[in-house]
């Protein structure tokens, strides 16, 4: 099936290749970022869903 429609789709790769073009910059983005993070950032993210006292950048946020 897949065939049959890049088949008949002439010019399609350019959007192919881009495509995995962006995919591939935008994950090595997230990779480099979590290998750049402080460990105290890392540490105080990971917590988030365990502690409801914890909050971020001063902000309080009260449960409705």
């Amino acid at each position: 099936m897949f065939k049959q429609f890049l088949h008949g789709a002439e010019g399609m790769d350019q959007y192919l290749i881009f495509s995995m073009i962006v995919f591939m910059v935008f994950f090595a983005g997230v990779v480099a970022y979590l290998f750049l993070m402080k460990k105290e950032d890392a540490e105080e993210l990971s917590q988030i869903p365990l502690n409801e006292s914890t909050t971020l950048n001063d902000n309080t946020h009260e449960n409705v």
